[in-house]
């Protein structure tokens, strides 16, 4: 009999692909109309494997990470199962609640279980799990897109900004771009990671000026893309303000 060492890899990206089994597809929608979704649980091993499926409300942190909460607004069949090497199977996912003013929003957590082999073994091999969240969106009746930059500041040297999203449904920016001018010279570009911002949710953002093109810099220019959709700030900066 082999011997297992279990390790845990989360993958919370929405491509929900991993080398040991895929999921399809990576997100899931819900409306008024459309109850409920399959999804397609799929092993890509040689050997079965096992799996545990769990959902959760969704909400993020200004910081953008996820805060999440058990819930009963989202049914799945089954919760439990067992892949064959190769094998794939249909997920039921649906909702119990509603469609809201605001989009819902919710992740189902489909976790690869330990080999039963390794529940009473130590040692040996190192087998690592995947652990894949996938979001579901139950959609408004109306859908509006629309966000804002606000409380765009120069603090120790760092320009500090946030993304609010005004609209019913959620955005995911495609970029998140700082600039630093001189007139109408551009000194510096940085951009900065950007992930989901929940339907009336903010995101704060920090980036840290260059060094010595800051002592130039009269304004900074913040610009946030997302869908077709395009939004920016301009901050001026007082003279002295990178030497302090």
């Amino acid at each position: 009999m082999k011997k297992f060492v279990v390790a845990i890899l989360l993958t919370l990206a929405a491509d929900a692909s991993a080398s040991s089994f895929n999921v399809s597809p990576t997100q899931v929608y819900l409306s008024g109309k459309e109850s409920s979704a399959l999804l397609t649980l799929r092993n890509e091993t040689d050997q079965p494997l096992r799996f545990q499926l769990s959902a959760f409300a969704w909400d993020q942190q200004r910081s953008g990470e996820m805060a999440l909460a058990p819930t009963a607004d989202i049914v799945f069949f089954p919760a439990l199962l067992t892949l064959g090497p190769k094998e794939e199977r249909k997920v039921r996912v649906g909702r119990v609640v509603g469609a809201a003013d605001a989009e819902r929003t919710y992740r189902l957590f489909v976790e690869e279980l330990p080999p039963l082999e390794a529940l009473t073994a130590s040692g040996g091999e190192v087998r690592v799990l995947t652990k894949m969240g996938i979001p579901i969106f139950v959609r408004p009746p109306k859908e509006t897109v629309a966000a804002t930059i606000s409380t765009v500041e120069h603090v120790d040297g760092a320009v500090t900004f946030t993304l609010a999203n005004s609209g019913t449904v959620h955005i995911v920016p495609s970029s998140v771009t700082v600039r630093g001018l001189a007139g109408t010279e551009s000194l510096f570009e940085g951009t900065l990671p950007a992930w989901y911002v929940l339907a009336g949710g903010f995101r704060d953002f920090a980036y840290q000026l260059p060094r010595p093109e800051c002592t130039r810099a009269t304004a900074v220019q913040v610009e946030v893309a997302y869908g077709s959709s395009r939004i920016d700030r301009r901050l001026d900066i007082p003279a002295g303000a990178c030497t302090q």
